[in-house]
Order: structure tokens, then sequence, then C-alpha cells
């Protein structure tokens, strides 16, 4: 009497995935997506939203990194200071990055809806029970807020640069990871060191 066994079957390995490579994000980037002055102040006074003391904000992040520093100065030698500011500064930028794309999307998405609001021929777009915001100006009010956020937080990267260069003595570059060595690489490399002892 045979026995049936199981059909074999060979497994594939799924392709190695390669790392996903993020781009470095500066404050140059930052100040291209955020809004600058001006554009602050008048999202301030057209929506009844409190100004941003930019100029306190810069200065009050830098004073407290020098200050961090000065507590770390006898703890750490001159690279560990630089790594550690290099990444405190890069979460700063990232941040403020993060949140001036952010209201990028959200005034993209006030304008779609005011453009939406004002079509007569549309029911599903026309305003809700009176006395209450419309779903466009809710939106506005809140790109709005966004927007002053993201300047208050590219004040707070900005003094954050300032303090990593007044600190170092250096002009702050985002980390970028040293590109890796393929697997193949690294194969054919250590092949050749291993034929090196016959």
């Amino acid at each position: 009497m045979t026995s049936k066994s199981a059909p074999k079957t060979t497994q594939k390995s799924a392709p190695a995935r390669k790392p996903q490579v993020r781009q470095a994000v500066t404050l140059e980037m930052v100040q291209a997506v955020a809004p600058h002055g001006g554009l602050a102040e008048n999202l301030s006074r057209t929506f009844g939203v409190d100004p941003v003391d930019y100029a306190a904000i810069r200065e009050g992040t830098e004073e407290h990194m020098v200050r961090c520093a000065n507590e770390l100065t006898d703890n750490l030698n001159a690279k560990a200071m630089e790594i550690h500011l290099q990444r405190i500064v890069g979460a700063f930028v990232g941040s403020a990055y993060g949140a001036a794309t952010f209201y990028q999307s959200k005034v993209t998405t006030a304008r779609d809806l005011t453009v939406a609001s004002q079509n007569d021929d549309r029911d599903e777009d026309r305003n809700g029970v009176a006395g209450f915001e419309s779903k466009a100006e809710r939106a506005r009010q809140f790109a709005a807020e966004m927007g002053l956020q993201a300047y208050a937080l590219m004040a707070a990267a900005e003094g954050a640069v300032h303090a990593y260069a007044h600190i170092t003595g250096e002009t702050w570059k985002p980390y970028e990871a040293p590109a890796a060595a393929s697997s193949s690489t690294a194969r054919k490399s250590a092949a050749e060191e291993l034929a090196a002892f016959g």
C-alpha cells in the first residue's frame, strides 16, 4: 500500500525590498511652503486669530538650545554634541515642514469647498442651517489656523538652525544616510577577501 504524499511546491521568495530613501528636509524647503510674514499677518487679521510672534519664538528656541548644550558640554565631546544637535535640529525642521505641507493641503481643500459652494446648480453644496458656518467657512478657518501654526514652527526651526551654527560653528545640514553597498557587491568583496587566504 502506497501512501499519498502532498505535492511538493517550491516557494518563491519575494524580491528583496529596496530601502526607501527619504528626502532630506532643509530649512529652505520649509520656507518655500510655509506662509511668509506678510501672509501670516494677513491670516491673523482676516480670520481673527492671535498673531504669531515670530522673533520671540525664534529667539526663545535658540536660547533654549544653547542652554541645553551648555548643560551637556562637560559630558559630551564635540562630535557627540554635533550629532545630538544635528538630530534635534532635524526634528525641528522636519516638524515645520510637515506642518507647512499640511497647511498647503488644507488651503487646497478650502479653495475646493469654496468653489463648490458657489455653484448654484448643485444642491449638495448649498449652505447648511442658517446661523451656522458652512463647511467651506470651517475649512477656510482651519486652513488659516494651520498656516499660523506652520509659521510658528518655522520660527522654531529657524531658531534651532541658528543655535546649531552658534554652538558648533558649522552650518546645519540635514542628515543623509550613506548609500549602502548592495548585497551582491558585499558578497563579491567577501569572496575576493577569502580567496586572498589561498
